[in-house]
């Protein structure tokens, strides 16, 4: 069923109704056929990876497998393990698929409610707070890993998706609703009035570090202002720090270089048409992660081409990936110290809401260079190295959700109709005063 490429005649008229809420009449870019297919051929992939590694009893997702379709062996660190942020793509993945048919409705409950049960009922807590990463088996910690604020703010995002995606499910909307509830974000503020902390260890305590300055840290203040049960003040959005760079003739705000922090909080909340309206802020953060995917981009073209030759207007992006010598959160510009030829598709990929001219180029153009070296079993590898051929033999669930979630959104603003069906999130936006 996921991959019936049965072509659909759709009438001129349906489609622009179709694209009314979509990214793409945002930015103006109106998708051809052909742009259409290439997007719901990635989107079918990217799903499979969700549907095929996340665990039938709770929904935990797997942090990575392989592109050939394996998860990690036995005698592999990454063996079943599993990612909440991942879990939160997967959720709203099953949305995604039930509602263009991939997988049936009651499929999709029925693995949506498996996973909301997990995390309702299940998964150990601390304050409503969740492990960052979990045994898919046997449920406990992994990796000695933190209480994360983040990632327990990225599940959040599917928790809620599928509240109003599936809201004539009572037991799948009574679940949700217990999990947002029962989180206390004022518990992770430790002492502090505004800024929260990245998280708890059970050996040391809260983490010193704290959601200061622009990142990928929106959803999570939003998801706190918005609580109707543990809420923070208004003010916490204010709170934190705005650095802005400049490259190319573009101005935005970034705390870091990779492109993830401009895409994740986007994937659900949708800031299209807002600005800031309180004193002497006066940010569109939507525009604001337009900037930041053409600065890099013309990095690419103006600086970093000319170290890397394959690199191009169409070969470009780098965001947190593998790379030939481990994992490296990484980006540009500035250009960061390990750079070393390395293409990572989910940059452009999770940046196609924002940028459908230039993401679409580069990612058609990586499918036409190197075909099925990189284009596999769930869409693009996580990364890969043209000057030297190394490719990477992992897609990562994060990367492969980020692309999932900004193709939808470009295609049909799904991902954003559902989250902000949820009154916790204009209500916080609201008070923030982030405003249309």
């Amino acid at each position: 069923m996921l991959f019936n490429n049965t072509s659909q005649k759709i009438l001129p008229f349906l489609l622009l109704l179709l694209l009314a809420g979509s990214g793409a009449a945002q930015t103006g870019y109106r998708l051809t056929k052909k742009d259409d297919a290439f997007l719901d051929d990635l989107e079918r992939r990217a799903f499979l990876y969700f549907w095929e590694h996340s665990a039938e009893k709770n929904g935990l997702t797997l942090d990575r497998a392989r592109t050939t379709g394996e998860a990690p062996g036995k005698d592999e660190s990454h063996h079943n393990v599993g990612s909440i942020a991942s879990t939160g793509f997967a959720l709203t993945g099953y949305c995604i698929a039930a509602d263009r048919g991939w997988v049936k409705p009651a499929e999709a409950k029925a693995r949506t409610r498996a996973t909301l049960e997990f995390f309702a009922d299940r998964a150990f807590t601390k304050d409503g707070w969740f492990y960052h990463w979990l045994d898919t088996e046997t449920e406990e910690r992994r990796w000695r890993s933190e209480v994360s604020t983040i990632d327990t703010a990225l599940l959040l995002g599917g928790v809620l998706s599928v509240r109003q995606c599936f809201a004539n499910d009572k037991e799948i909307v009574r679940l949700a609703t217990k999990i947002y509830d029962r989180v206390d974000f004022p518990a992770m503020l430790n002492g502090d009035e505004y800024l929260l902390s990245h998280g708890w260890h059970d050996e040391t305590g809260f983490i010193k570090n704290r959601w200061h300055d622009y990142s990928e840290e929106a959803i999570l203040y939003i998801l706190a202002i918005g609580s109707p049960t543990h809420p923070l003040s208004w003010k916490s959005w204010y709170a934190w720090q705005r650095d802005w760079r400049e490259y190319g003739g573009y101005k935005y705000i970034a705390a870091v270089p990779p492109l993830f922090i401009h895409q994740f909080s986007h994937a659900w909340v949708d800031f299209r048409g807002r600005r800031e309206r309180y004193k002497n802020f006066n940010v569109d953060y939507f525009e604001n992660s337009v900037r930041a995917t053409r600065a890099q981009r013309q990095f690419f073209i103006d600086v970093l081409s000319k170290e890397f030759p394959k690199y191009g207007p169409n070969v470009w992006g780098l965001t947190a990936s593998d790379f030939a010598g481990g994992y490296t959160a990484w980006g540009a510009p500035p250009r960061d110290p390990q750079t070393d030829g390395t293409v990572v598709p989910c940059a452009p990929a999770g940046s196609l809401m924002f940028t459908p001219d230039i993401s679409l180029a580069a990612l058609k153009e990586m499918k036409r260079l190197y075909g099925d070296k990189v284009y596999g079993r769930y869409g693009f590898t996580d990364s890969f190295n043209p000057h030297n051929g190394w490719i990477n033999k992992d897609v990562i669930g994060i990367d492969v959700g980020i692309t999932l979630l900004s193709a939808e959104n470009l295609r049909s603003g799904n991902v954003w109709k559902w989250f902000m069906k949820n009154p916790e999130i204009p209500k916080a936006l609201k008070k923030i005063k982030l405003t249309k």
